[in-house]
């Protein structure tokens, strides 16, 4: 069955985080623009609906992954997966957003026309109904990775093991493992919240590193953020605290980039100060590769560290040589005994939520594009997507997509304008990867992603500050961007003209 079209100013894909901070800034800033969002899954929330694996958590503070415009209140810092999702929801049923989603909308297929000046979306729901959608611009909050399966290696043996196998992203809702052994195998930051977690009620948790991650610790409630609170009216304190957070940030990248010994001097000693005395930090928590080639695990009040000091909780560096019914061999010869393992392998990336975009019946392959300003594809007219920093939470680079986005569709409206596209030779830019980071999950997924350059406005910036500026005041009409005009003819109208040349 197929819908009859609907049609919109802009249509934005996902119903997560940054979607729902997109649909806040177009309501506000272009309130005459009629959008719908399309969500794929059956509720709000992107990530923060889809994992339910113990203890998920925000992996940076809230005050700056919260929403500029409707600030994070809650005196913890660093929040769980539940209170996230309410705050996603409460946000998007304060402003009205709720009302404009439209769920089990899974946008299939995205088809410019050059003709009619439009976008027509073809979405399926999983029953077979079909719907389609026209609109001016589309605008992609998909996230970056597949929410179908997560990344799972080929482990040797898996099928003999006789106890649960699980991966985080999608945890069953009946799995009980209190008083069981777990081993989770992984050291990112799915790891990392499991293991303290899991160690509150398991027998043991084991979690088993091919090779370690770095690790800094924050505490949960922020001490100088509470101070500002008592110092300055809250609206003030709640823009003091966004801002120290974001400074906070963008120095820890800078000195880790800059002088990598010193940060993992850094990063060490504060492993030191929470393992019991002795423990052998070398082995397991300092990687081979420089801080910031890969994420930085976020730990909060070092419960990972207070895992291990209690004996419910250890780490093992080492490589699996195959499953057995009762757990892992180990290439050292030694072995896990295991009723639950947990595969907390990473993700798979997706770009545009695997939407297939095709510009006037030509496919679009982002791979062989460049990405402007960090938020549209080169060539590509009426499209913006977001894609948040590696070095900071993902909701800065959000908003300030989506406030571009409404500068452009602003500026458009008021010199007549119907298309814009970044027009680039991709022959003459000089590519570089997209996501700069060292990351299995990234790595995996390089050859799929769009490039960044070594020059703006191709070049795509892990620094909020520069693309604050970027932004919010440059100039859009910079000769990169390119406008047109051109009113799209009705195909009565072509017929017409055809007719009055021939007479």
């Amino acid at each position: 069955m197929v819908s009859p079209t609907e049609h919109f100013d802009v249509v934005i894909i996902g119903a997560g985080l940054s979607g729902i901070g997109a649909a806040y800034r177009l309501q506000t800033r272009c309130p005459r623009k009629r959008y719908v969002i399309l969500e794929a899954r059956p509720a709000m929330g992107g990530t923060w609906d889809l994992f339910r694996y113990p203890g998920i958590r925000s992996d940076s503070d809230m005050h700056t992954l919260g929403y500029p415009f409707r600030p994070w209140k809650e005196p913890e810092a660093i929040a769980d997966g539940a209170r996230i999702l309410n705050y996603i929801r409460d946000t998007a049923q304060e402003f009205g957003i709720d009302g404009h989603i439209r769920f089990r909308q899974r946008v299939l297929s995205a088809s410019w026309s050059s003709e009619t000046l439009q976008w027509t979306l073809q979405t399926g729901s999983g029953d077979g109904a079909v719907a389609r959608y026209t609109c001016n611009f589309l605008y992609g909050c998909t996230g970056y990775y597949r929410y179908e399966a997560g990344y799972q290696p080929d482990f040797p043996g898996a099928e003999r093991f006789r106890g649960r196998f699980v991966h985080p992203q999608h945890w069953p809702e009946d799995l009980d493992y209190a008083a069981k052994k777990v081993v989770v195998i992984g050291s990112g930051a799915t790891a990392v919240t499991l293991v303290p977690a899991m160690a509150q009620t398991a027998e043991h948790v084991t979690m088993l590193q091919r090779s370690p991650s770095y690790i800094l610790s924050l505490p949960t409630h922020d001490p100088i953020a509470a101070g500002i609170r008592r110092i300055l009216p809250q609206r003030a304190a709640l823009q003091v605290v966004r801002w120290k957070n974001i400074l906070i940030n963008l120095a820890i990248y800078q000195i880790s980039r800059r002088t990598p010994d010193g940060m993992r001097r850094m990063l060490r000693n504060g492993a030191v100060k929470d393992l019991p005395q002795g423990y052998d930090v070398d082995t397991h928590f300092s990687p081979r590769y420089q801080p910031w080639d890969q994420r930085l695990c976020l730990i909060p009040d070092s419960d990972l560290y207070k895992a291990i000091s209690s004996g419910r909780a250890s780490v093992v560096t080492d490589e699996i040589e195959t499953f057995t019914e009762h757990g892992i061999r180990l290439k050292s010869g030694g072995e896990l005994e295991a009723d639950i393992i947990v595969s907390a392998t990473g993700l798979r990336m997706l770009v545009v939520g695997g939407v297939r975009l095709m510009v006037d019946n030509a496919p679009v392959e982002p791979n062989r594009e460049f990405i402007y300003k960090g938020t549209m594809i080169s060539n590509v007219p009426n499209f913006a997507f977001c894609i948040g920093y590696i070095n900071a939470p993902w909701t800065l680079r959000a908003d300030l997509a989506s406030t571009y986005l409404c500068r452009l569709l602003n500026y458009m409206d008021r010199h007549e304008y119907r298309t814009c596209r970044p027009v680039c030779d991709t022959a003459a830019l000089e590519p570089r990867p997209l996501l700069e980071l060292t990351s299995g999950y990234i790595q995996r997924a390089a050859a799929d992603l769009p490039k960044s350059a070594s020059k703006a406005p191709w070049l795509v910036r892990q620094n909020y500050i520069r693309d604050w500026l970027t932004m919010k005041l440059s100039r859009l009409d910079d000769g990169v961007l390119q406008f047109s005009k051109t009113v799209p003819m009705k195909r009565a109208g072509v017929q017409q003209e055809l007719s009055s040349v021939a007479d």
